[in-house]
């Protein structure tokens, strides 16, 4: 038993040690982006937010455990369903509705909406509506990383739809090629859209995807942000010590449709209940602690309660903001050069 074992109490999982504080932490982190989420759904439904809305409600396991794993100086970049990973990344919330919103205090001005989240100060970079899109830029971030030996890690993730577009296979390729600092996520909740995975692709193990680019890859139970964050901390010291990048295939399920406007009458009630009773990661990390003496029931309800508060006033907050002046529509079109950053002088020879 370690020094820090011998502190306190907390949870053992195939040798990793996670003390009480951090499993609070872990748990505080996914239930707030549930409760997060459900508020955007349903201001979505008072027409408060318009456009496209996709919610992780289901996947927060993926979203808490991979930032938890990960270093603050890791790049990151996600599909359009980006609102649990920059809240897990440390974005302020009520910049995230606000954005949802449409209003100026949002991480993009009003600007992006639901599928286009930023932030650079937390090396995050989208939120990408196009599918598939954020991979090839995921390539550029890790050749960044190893042309500047930086020793940071880009975590590329995707969707089980978005891992058959075929600029993924040129960036499996470079990204081998150079043995690129990249992570590869492929969040695999079952649904591309619509239609499920056997019915799209004709291999179904995704994180077998790499094999002929010499990728290899590993499957995480992404209902569990325990495994989860325990299995990414492997992968990415893979990627930071050198050894190329690594194809993670995270096994989750959204509970919701794959937007707003997806009745998902795809899926069965039964199959949806399955996940919902049998894996949820809130309850799952729920029982572990309740049945480790860290926590009881009482206080977890406490705790949502506490949180739907915190999230009801961070909701109101990002309401009663402005919209974004028209100006707004002419700025952060293009960005000046960083001095010195490039050598191009801007005249052709």
């Amino acid at each position: 038993m370690t020094a820090d074992q011998e502190q306190g109490a907390g949870i053992v999982r195939e040798g990793v040690f996670y003390s009480e504080s951090t499993l609070h932490k872990l748990h505080d982190s996914m239930l707030y982006i549930r409760r997060f989420e459900e508020k955007a759904g349903q201001m979505y439904g008072l027409k408060k937010i318009g456009g496209f809305c996709h919610l992780c409600n289901g996947q927060e396991a993926i979203c808490v455990g991979l930032q938890h794993a990960a270093e603050s100086t890791d790049y990151m970049m996600t599909s359009y369903r980006d609102h649990g990973h920059i809240l897990a990344r440390g974005s302020d919330p009520t910049g995230v509705m606000a954005e949802l919103l449409g209003r100026k205090g949002g991480v993009v001005k009003g600007k992006g909406g639901s599928m286009h989240m930023f932030d650079a100060s937390k090396n995050f970079a989208g939120g990408n509506g196009i599918v598939g899109e954020q991979v090839p830029i995921g390539l550029g971030f890790g050749f960044s990383s190893l042309y500047r030996d930086d020793k940071r890690v880009t975590i590329c993730i995707m969707g089980d739809g978005g891992i058959n577009q075929g600029a993924v296979y040129e960036s499996f390729n470079m990204a081998a090629l150079w043995k690129l600092p990249i992570v590869f996520v492929v969040e695999n909740n079952q649904y591309a859209m619509g239609t499920s995975l056997e019915r799209a692709s004709a291999e179904t193990h995704l994180f077998k995807r790499g094999i002929s680019f010499k990728i290899p890859g590993m499957k995480i139970d992404g209902m569990d942000v325990l495994e989860f964050e325990m299995k990414m901390r492997e992968a990415l010291e893979h990627a930071r010590s050198g050894k190329g990048p690594i194809l993670v295939e995270a096994m989750t399920y959204r509970y919701r449709g794959h937007s707003m406007s997806d009745p998902a009458t795809y899926r069965t009630r039964a199959e949806v209940d399955e996940w919902r009773t049998g894996r949820d990661p809130i309850a799952r990390i729920q029982t572990q602690m309740i049945e480790a003496g860290l926590a009881t029931e009482e206080s977890f309800k406490e705790k949502d309660r506490s949180i739907k508060k915190d999230v009801v006033v961070v909701a109101k907050a990002a309401e009663a903001q402005p919209e974004p002046d028209a100006a707004e529509l002419w700025t952060d079109v293009y960005s000046d050069p960083i001095d010195g950053a490039y050598p191009y002088s801007g005249k052709v020879s």
